[in-house]
Formats: structure tokens, sequence, C-alpha cells
């Protein structure tokens, strides 16, 4: 297709809406399921910008991966191109506390006047509007990490019958966990009488796998990567229900 054929660059360019991400470096998930997202919506087009993420582990070395300098950093980068919302697409603070998250949205609307959210205040957001009091974690995580997600939601009110961990550290390989497993992680969690599922990391390949697995098991599920779109949409003021196909999120939470 050439540009001329393709629907974006036929728009008015105010009627553009531009959803910045900030991507840990070592995740090649984000992109290309955000592609996939967008696509019935050509005059959505996200935009992403790394910083330095290898490694998902306890302890100060690991935590400080994600200070506010680098990501702040790469936010006003974004923010060059006028962006209509930032979101950090990782969910570093749902284990680190939900204060990170609030003072880096804080942060980057003060240094660019863009809205910004994450993947972890999206997805409490989304826990309130459905009501849910028992939530299963499907995560790759350690348990550590596991243990003080767990802290995390249990913190603020919810009940955890099911937590499931792959025991990983290393970002770049948990992209290489296969959909059979996270069906199957997924389906456990269901089981164990959870009302909603958090598919918990933003380099799991889950959100093409919820519309299937919502109709399956009648539990809502939300996936990392779906929510941040989700809740970068809402951000730039754009209804997510233009996002069909990708389970109840989009639907019922618009």
């Amino acid at each position: 297709m050439s540009q001329a054929q393709d629907p974006y660059f036929d728009l008015d360019p105010q009627r553009r809406v531009r959803l910045g991400m900030l991507t840990p470096s070592s995740n090649t998930v984000v992109e290309p399921i955000c592609a996939q997202m967008l696509a019935q919506a050509p005059w959505i087009t996200a935009h992403f910008q790394r910083f330095r993420v290898t490694a998902i582990r306890a302890g100060a070395e690991a935590n400080a991966q994600f200070a506010v300098e680098p990501m702040l950093g790469a936010a006003q980068l974004l923010a060059d191109a006028e962006m209509n919302s930032i979101s950090w697409n990782g969910t570093s603070a749902s284990w680190l506390g939900l204060a990170r998250d609030r003072d880096l949205c804080v942060a980057i609307t003060r240094a660019t006047g863009t809205p910004a959210t994450t993947a972890t205040l999206a997805a409490f957001e989304a826990l309130k509007l459905s009501g849910v009091s028992k939530v299963g974690l499907v995560t790759p995580y350690i348990p550590e990490i596991l243990d003080a997600i767990k802290d995390q939601l249990e913190a603020n009110g919810y009940q955890i019958p099911s937590a499931l961990g792959l025991d990983l550290t290393d970002n770049y390989q948990i992209a290489k966990v296969r959909a059979a497993q996270l069906v199957e992680m997924t389906r456990a969690a269901a089981k164990a009488g959870c009302e909603a599922i958090l598919v918990q990391c933003t380099n799991l390949a889950g959100a093409p796998l919820v519309e299937a697995l919502e109709r399956e098991t009648g539990v809502l599920i939300l996936d990392s990567v779906a929510v941040t779109l989700w809740g970068g949409l809402r951000a730039a003021g754009v209804d997510p229900g233009v996002i069909k196909g990708w389970g109840r999120l989009f639907r019922e939470f618009a």
C-alpha cells in the first residue's frame, strides 16, 4: 500500500491520535501486539521509546532499572512527537508499589504537558470498575516478586485465590513463554474461583488469547499489554470500545 492509499495519511492530521509507550529495552511483545490491536483503528498509532530493563528480580540493583530519571527522559523524547497520552508499558509498580507509578505519571505530565498512565494503574482501575473481589495472577515471575504483587492486591482489598509464576528472571526469555502454557495457567486460575485474572507482565503474549479464554471460562481476563492500551486510550480521551475482539475490557469498561 502506498502512502497515498494509507487511510492514516488520508486523515486530517487533527484527527490522528498518537499513543506514546515507554517500553522495557528487552521487551519483544508490546510493539507487535499493540500494532495488531490498533490495525482496526488506523487513526490511532502507538509510538515507542525504550529504556534499559533486562532482569526482573528482587533487590536494589534490579529495582534501580525503574528509576524515574531514565523513564522521564524517554517520555520527554516521545513528547517531541506530540503524543496524546504517554503510558509506562511495564508492571514494576505492581510489586514496588502503586505510589511509584502515581509519582511517575505526575512527573511525566509536569514535564511534558501530556496525560500519563501505566500498566499497573490501568489494571487497578479496571479491577475497580469491574467490581470483582477475587483476583488470580498468571505471571512469569519468581516467588519473591509474585508475593509482592499479592501484597499490593491484598492491600487494596482483593482476595487472591490463585497466584501462578514461572520462576523466570531474564525478561527477554519471558517473551518465549508459549501460548499453551499461558492457557493452562489461566484455566487453572479460573478453576480456583477467581472472578478476574491478571496476566501480569507486558512481555507475555497473553492478549491474543483473552477473547477465547473469557468465553471458555466466564472470567474477566486483564492482560497487561491490553490494559495499558486501554488506559492509554482513556488518558487520550478516546473510547476504548473502538478496539473490538480483544476481550471484555474494551466492550464493558469503555
